[in-house]
């Protein structure tokens, strides 16, 4: 059996499936079309987030068994067409759990202190070290949306810095880590806050307009989830107004995101989608969805 890998993972996941005995092509940047043609010849694919498997991939595929999406998020995965094909879809929820928390962590720190800005000032040839006065972690409010794994990670790092942490996610009843509130609750009276939900039709825009009036003054918005989950248009208004001192963006509603009028404004930290990007999590991500691969097309 063939397995196309389109997207890069790890060496050592490579090597367990040809070690079980199936025939490993890696083709990464394939176009939609490309992929559509080759897809017939497949029983397996592992993608990461650059590949889209759409309704028109799957309806092209003839022997496909498995989709594996070497990370949490299947937003680029026809879920309905695969189903309907009988297809099994996996992921590695938990491979890189500790990898997005970390960037999650870095980015309040960044904030806090102005790192970007300050080391852009300084490389500049300036001196501004009274305009760069910060903020303490310590004694404030993080408002965590979502306490899955991720946001359950970052609460127990960011509890350590002497933080109050309260969490939204309708799905969790208790928490070791967080104090479990209210939607509205959280948005009122958090001074940081960092959002760790799927992009779903629940969740789609779900910090908009209405969202940031129920803010505190001066907020930070964290995102290392997925694009889409924050209005941009509306945090680029509250930006503007001040309500939102500083956004941590790492995902965002259109990607590649080479031109997003975000970047416009000094108040905003941006990264391009690296939440996953680390040595660790990527070698963790790529075993386990090559185990994962392996057993759906053995059993």
């Amino acid at each position: 059996m063939k397995i196309l890998i389109s997207d890069p993972i790890t060496e050592q996941g490579i090597q367990i499936l040809k070690d079980a005995g199936f025939d490993v092509v890696v083709k990464t940047g394939l176009s939609p079309d490309e992929l559509v043609s080759i897809i017939p010849e497949y029983s397996g694919i592992i993608v990461r987030s650059a590949t889209k498997v759409t309704r028109k991939v799957i309806e092209a595929a003839k022997n496909l068994k498995v989709i594996g999406r070497a990370g949490i998020g299947l937003d680029n995965i026809d879920l309905q067409a695969a189903q309907e094909k009988g297809i099994k879809v996996v992921n590695t929820p938990t491979a890189t759990s500790i990898s997005v928390a970390e960037l999650a962590l870095a980015m309040m720190f960044a904030a806090a202190r102005s790192i970007p800005q300050a080391s852009n000032s300084t490389k500049a040839g300036k001196w501004e070290k009274k305009k760069f006065k910060g903020f303490e972690l310590y004694n404030k409010k993080l408002g965590i949306i979502g306490l899955g794994r991720i946001g359950t990670e970052l609460a127990k790092r960011t509890r350590t810095l002497g933080m109050e942490i309260i969490a939204y996610d309708p799905y969790v009843k208790t928490s070791e880590f967080a104090r479990l509130v209210d939607l509205d609750i959280l948005l009122k009276e958090s001074d940081y806050i960092s959002l760790h939900i799927p992009k779903t039709e629940e969740t789609t825009h779900l910090i908009n307009k209405s969202a940031f009036e129920k803010m505190k003054q001066g907020v930070v918005i964290i995102n290392c989830a997925r694009g889409g989950v924050v209005d941009e248009d509306a945090l680029y208004d509250a930006i503007k107004s001040q309500k939102v001192r500083i956004a941590c963006i790492d995902v965002y509603e259109n990607e590649p995101a080479r031109e997003n009028k975000l970047f416009e404004l000094d108040a905003v930290i941006a990264t391009p989608h690296i939440g996953a990007q680390t040595k660790e999590g990527q070698t963790r991500a790529g075993i386990q969805i090559a185990e994962k691969v392996k057993e759906a097309l053995k059993s």
